[in-house]
């Protein structure tokens, strides 16, 4: 199987660039390409599903068991000619400082895929040399394969920064990206904005795209993708045939709501549910006949005001909730269940107030990094007592009643609780993959199921 990682020397660089626009110009060519995200961000797949028509998928080294990885990576390949997998932060970042734990560098090593390194040129010519020869020679067992220079600013600076490279590491510059606004994606406090907000356009794409198969090299970086070689694994998350439809999972899908693994729901899936996708924004109620509900992050606090306008869904989930049905928010999902929401101008909005709590976005500081959670109790997709791996990211703070049930234990802060749960409610800033414990998407279909033959699913509103 062809494969290339594309990765940074650091964040922002414009790694995410080169690879929508690498992904979108072996699409133009006709290449079955199928991409994926190192790491946990929900965001620059949706780049690499607009570019390629391929869902992308994410693959987090500490996140999962290596199995769990080869397995994702196996079948989201089966049938493809190329996979193309972006990076996360800088190439050797991850979870320690003294690790390669989380990183690009551990995935691209696990899955014996090549390496292509995103260098930020706009300040440096000769210099940059020194910087790849740096990244090439602290890792000798990773296989560095060339180097796209991004934000060249003519064609002299170009063969200042071609000829240093080459010569003194003896690494390829397999292309460029000049220096152009016309070719950097649309950002705001969390990062890239999600294509399904409409920030960009059919006409950027096909800037990126022109401008891609104009100066990267891709006959050798199509060579050098041919010296991937991925190991087998056992599967251990999906189960040998798909179960048959057994309960409806509404799952909430719109502007607000948008960060979701995909991994994750076919995961639900194969396990026995039925997705239904809905909106919180223009939906008047919930789907039909449904039996469990799952709300993932987003941006609530851009469309706070549109969500407590439609105060029918509101009052649905509401009823659902009260019902029992199982129930499992993260982040964004979390502040949307509260109370209310105050949004980046301070206006404060009613939201569904099944969770005693109110969020706000003043926070002086970004919420970030892996988390190692232990569920408090019994609920819709964990055990009591049973540990799973986590990853957090937010600007918004909660102010809550001190006295309501916590959803988790968080171990690397000496056992702070954190999220909220009661029954089959879960609601909690801590984002999971379902593919992180084996049995999360079953044990949630499952309770789902339960409660579906419990009740009659066909009453709620």
């Amino acid at each position: 199987m062809r494969a290339i990682v594309v990765a940074g020397t650091t964040s922002g660089v414009g790694k995410t660039t080169v690879a929508t626009g690498l992904i979108g110009t072996l699409h133009k060519r006709n290449f079955k390409v199928q991409p994926f995200k190192a790491g946990p961000d929900y965001i620059d797949p949706t780049y690499h599903t607009w570019v390629s028509g391929e869902l992308s998928r994410n693959l987090d080294t500490w996140l999962m068991s290596h199995n769990a990885i080869i397995e994702l990576f196996t079948r989201a390949t089966r049938g493809k000619d190329i996979a193309v997998i972006e990076g996360v932060m800088g190439l050797y970042d991850g979870r320690s400082s003294m690790s390669e734990e989380g990183s690009t560098a551990e995935l691209a090593k696990f899955l014996g895929a090549p390496v292509l390194l995103v260098v930020d040129s706009r300040k440096g010519a000769r210099s940059l040399a020194a910087m790849v020869a740096g990244y090439r020679n602290f890792d000798a067992s990773l296989c560095l394969g060339g180097v796209v220079l991004n934000g060249i600013g003519s064609d002299e600076h170009l063969r200042l920064c071609r000829e240093a490279i080459e010569c003194y590491t003896g690494l390829p510059v397999l292309g460029y990206l000049p220096r152009r606004d016309s070719l950097s994606l649309p950002e705001r406090h969390l990062g890239l904005i999600p294509t399904v907000e409409g920030a960009t356009s059919e006409e950027f794409l096909r800037l990126l795209v022109t401008q891609c198969e104009a100066t990267l090299d891709i006959p050798q970086i199509l060579r050098l993708s041919e010296q991937a070689v991925t190991p087998r694994a056992e599967p251990v998350l999906f189960p040998q045939m798909r179960r048959p439809a057994m309960a409806k999972i509404a799952v909430a899908k719109d502007k607000a709501f948008s960060f979701y693994y995909q991994d994750s729901l076919d995961l639900l899936e194969a396990w026995g549910a039925e997705i239904v996708p809905f909106g919180p924004l223009e939906d008047a109620g919930l789907p039909q006949d449904i039996s469990g509900l799952y709300i993932g992050g987003g941006f609530p606090e851009l469309y706070a005001a549109g969500l407590a306008d439609n105060k029918s869904i509101r009052q649905a989930i509401k009823v659902a909730s009260g019902r029992g049905m199982p129930i499992y928010a993260e982040c964004g999902g979390l502040m949307y269940l509260g109370r209310s929401i105050r949004d980046l101008q301070g206006d404060e909005h009613p939201m569904v107030g099944v969770i005693p709590v109110s969020s706000r976005i003043d926070s002086p500081r970004l919420s970030l990094g892996y988390r190692t959670v232990q569920a408090l109790g019994d609920g819709p997709i964990l055990r009591q007592g049973e540990i799973v791996r986590g990853h957090e990211f937010h600007w918004s703070v909660l102010k809550n009643n001190a006295d309501s049930p916590k959803a988790y234990r968080i171990l690397e802060k000496d056992g702070c609780q954190e999220g909220f749960q009661k029954k089959q409610l879960l609601a909690s800033y801590i984002h999971l993959h379902l593919g992180s414990l084996p049995h999360m998407a079953s044990h949630f279909v499952e309770n789902c199921r339960q409660f579906r033959d419990s009740c009659n699913c066909e009453e709620l509103p």
